[in-house]
């Protein structure tokens, strides 16, 4: 038997590692600190807890770049995207889970595969060389021993970044009278109704005066030391946007397109805040797009001038944490190692990809090349109009070397991002509709991701047949 590939960090990224390696038939040491060692932001010791919000996002295979990702991943007998469906809840057009179950049954499969041994141990240090090929998945939430070991041997300073955690409401705490169930447009997502989301309506002096509310209610303090550290775009504190303007929530979480009040017919709410099911009992929703740095007494506080949340009890507050993130495009190869040791491949958010589902999904990606080098299966990265290949040429600066040939420079900015058409490269051509003449607005669109999504199909399905023909 092959010696095993030790794996850092039982997160989603490095859950879905050590499956992967498994299932290609190479042995896993998984070693996880909690419960030995906590973080701010958990609060289970199981693997693959989600901290943040429940949703996997988009679900939409054909038209969004995320859910494409999904479905690359199923088809690659993604660990995580099995259990997420075996345990989605009512979201609309998302792929939302139950949090609790969705980890516990991660860590059963994990605990229960043959092949992988879990550890429960803080890394206080880099691994030892003895190791052999290792994956490090800790995360943005990497302990700071960790990550200390890590910046000495780059000699790279750290890319941290803000990151917010949105509170969790009793359903049974929210005025059924005033709220009420809708998706967006009616929209039935995976295991919904197209009455998935609790809207909470707010007239326009009620929203400006939640506005005001929120730009001078009680924040949490930064140390000195973390007061030019940069928030991350895509997980804003909903102060910090309400900062940026008056309107600008209602054209963020809180627009109140596609909704209709089911209590007053006919009278279009000026904004609208959405809570989305967090549990599969349906007893507990979170509010969408609230994330927050606001202290816990302004956010009870400000939170229940809501309609329909007046007397909202909450079975967790918003939080904030600071993220860590690797300069990947200088330090890591295209294969996810890094370039000084390259026995040590990195994995998930820690690597500056954003997201749970991308997170995951560089996991996938670091298990199988790290099996490959014990003698799992042959492997070569996927095509760069996949999701996946995509996503990793952005974290290992492809595309930026793809734009600028002639530069020798290292990038002069790196931040976390999702997986996005604008990762691809550009289609050969631009769609028609079928009678040939150009497509212009909307269904101009619309098609230019059908093709994306298309070519990716195929493209990866042409990627695995190497793979197909030579296993056994």
């Amino acid at each position: 038997m092959a010696d095993p590939i030790h794996i850092v960090g039982g997160g989603l990224a490095g859950s879905e590692a050590a499956w992967q390696a498994a299932q290609a038939g190479v042995p896993v040491v998984l070693h996880e600190m909690r419960p030995v060692r906590t973080t701010d932001a958990h609060k289970t010791s199981g693997l693959a807890e989600l901290v943040c919000s429940n949703s996997f996002r988009s679900d939409d295979a054909s038209t969004n770049a995320v859910g494409l990702l999904h479905q690359e991943m199923r088809r690659l007998g993604s660990l995580v995207m099995r259990e997420a469906d075996r345990h989605q809840v009512p979201a609309g057009g998302a792929l939302a889970v139950d949090r609790d179950g969705f980890s516990d049954a991660v860590t059963a499969a994990l605990e229960a595969h043959p092949l992988v041994r879990i550890e429960r141990e803080e890394m206080t240090g880099l691994p030892p060389e003895s190791w052999g090929p290792t994956v490090i998945a800790t995360g943005p939430l990497t302990s700071p021993a960790l990550a200390a070991a890590v910046q000495a041997l780059t000699g790279e300073g750290e890319l941290a970044f803000f990151d917010a955690i949105a509170p969790i409401v009793h359903r049974d705490t929210i005025d059924m009278d005033v709220a009420w169930f809708q998706s967006r447009y009616d929209r039935a997502g995976p295991g919904g109704t197209g009455a998935d989301y609790i809207n909470c309506p707010l007239d326009r002096d009620g929203y400006h005066a939640f506005i005001e509310a929120l730009v001078a209610g009680d924040k949490t303090s930064f140390k000195e030391w973390e007061s030019s550290t940069p928030y991350f775009d895509g997980c804003l504190p909903i102060e910090v946007m309400a900062e940026r303007g008056p309107e600008t929530l209602r054209w963020g979480p809180m627009k109140p397109v596609g909704l209709t009040n089911q209590h007053r017919p006919g009278e279009k709410p000026y904004a609208v805040v959405q809570l989305r099911q967090d549990n599969a009992l349906g007893t507990l929703f979170n509010m969408v797009g609230f994330q927050t740095k606001l202290k816990h007494g302004e956010q009870v506080r400000i939170f229940r001038t809501i309609p329909g949340l007046e007397g909202a009890e909450f079975a967790r507050l918003g939080g904030l944490h600071r993220n860590t993130y690797l300069n990947s495009p200088k330090l890591l190869d295209g294969e996810l190692r890094l370039r000084v040791r390259p026995q040590l491949r990195f994995a998930g958010q820690i690597t500056g990809c954003e997201g749970y589902v991308e997170s995951a999904a560089v996991g996938l990606m670091a298990g199988r090349f790290a099996a490959a080098e014990r003698g799992g299966p042959a492997l070569t990265l996927p095509p760069a109009t996949t999701a996946l290949g995509a996503l990793i040429r952005h974290i290992t600066g492809g595309h930026i070397l793809a734009e600028e040939e002639s530069s020798t420079e290292t990038p002069r900015s790196f931040q976390p991002m999702n997986v996005n058409f604008g990762l691809f490269p550009p289609l050969e051509r631009a769609p028609k509709a079928p009678d040939g003449k150009r497509l212009r607005g909307s269904d101009k669109a619309v098609a230019r991701k059908r093709a994306f999504t298309d070519r990716a199909r195929a493209d990866l399905e042409s990627w695995l047949l190497p793979s197909a023909a030579a296993a056994p």
